[in-house]
């Protein structure tokens, strides 16, 4: 496994031990499973592909839906092949389902949804237990309001399902866990040229492919610079002010996820990312 910030070079170390030692590489990142957004996320390109086998890439519907579940069935089969799995990515919720186990709590109703979907975070959060609420991130409107609707759904707290969480998958002590960090200035300069280079390379144009069936709502609508660049289209933001929105943006992006494998993944193999 390989976990790290975004722009950070997973993926070219993963095509790197694939290339050397064998192995097919499998996504763990919440946005490169959607079709449509292939530049704009990262996703490994054609020439990679075809150094070594790639799954679960570009697999979902752009307007479809995902979720953490569904990421584990799709893995499911690749962890009891002839190849070995080299997964990376940089969602950890992925990782953590993977090695700690995922609750199996039951789909919430569409109604509950559009009705979580009004509420303010504080309201939300007033419907949550303490145990609940000391367990979660409560700045984070996704986190609270997916324990919201479980609890207004199934009448339990989200605490109370994960705590008949099943036996993980892959539990961490059977494989090679590593997660890269990334001094902020270096991955500053990197998340910059990658930027550079998503823009001359094709995501203007990704962007237009997809204009017409753009929604804000749509999962795959959450990744980093899409809501930028269809304001650039529009006619909203000039190029520059994109490109500056688009860096600033994945800036966040990679402080949040550095963040998480600092408090998550302690005991995973810290590897210097600029070292690589």
């Amino acid at each position: 496994m390989i976990a790290g910030p975004t722009a950070s070079g997973k993926s070219a170390l993963a095509l790197q031990i694939a290339e050397e030692q064998g192995g097919i590489i499998v996504n763990a990142d919440a946005l490169q499973v959607f079709d449509g957004w292939r530049v704009l996320t990262a996703r490994p390109d054609a020439e990679d592909e075809a150094e070594a086998p790639h799954h679960l890439y570009g697999h979902v519907p752009y307007t479809g839906s995902y979720s953490v579940g569904a990421w584990l069935d799709d893995l499911r089969p690749y962890l009891s092949g002839k190849e070995r799995p080299i997964i990376v990515g940089g969602t950890g919720l992925y990782f953590r389902a993977l090695t700690e186990g995922l609750a199996e709590i039951p789909a919430t109703p569409p109604e509950i949804r559009t009705e979580a979907d009004d509420l303010p975070l504080e309201t939300l959060l007033n419907g949550l237990d303490d145990v609940t609420k000391s367990g979660i991130d409560i700045q984070n409107r996704a986190r609270v309001q997916r324990a919201w609707e479980v609890q207004r759904a199934t009448g339990r707290s989200i605490a109370d399902w994960q705590s008949e969480t099943p036996p993980p998958l892959l539990p961490l002590d059977t494989c090679h866990a590593l997660v890269l960090n990334a001094e902020k200035d270096w991955l500053t300069q990197r998340i910059s040229r990658r930027t550079e280079m998503m823009l001359n390379g094709g995501a203007i144009e990704e962007a237009h492919a997809n204009q017409a069936q753009y929604r804000p709502d749509l999962p795959s609508s959450k990744a980093i610079g899409a809501a930028e660049l269809m304001a650039h289209l529009d006619g909203n933001a000039t190029l520059d002010d994109t490109r500056e929105a688009i860096v600033i943006a994945t800036r966040q992006y990679a402080k949040r996820q550095r963040t998480w494998f600092r408090a998550r993944m302690s005991d995973w193999q810290q590897v210097d990312a600029a070292t690589l």
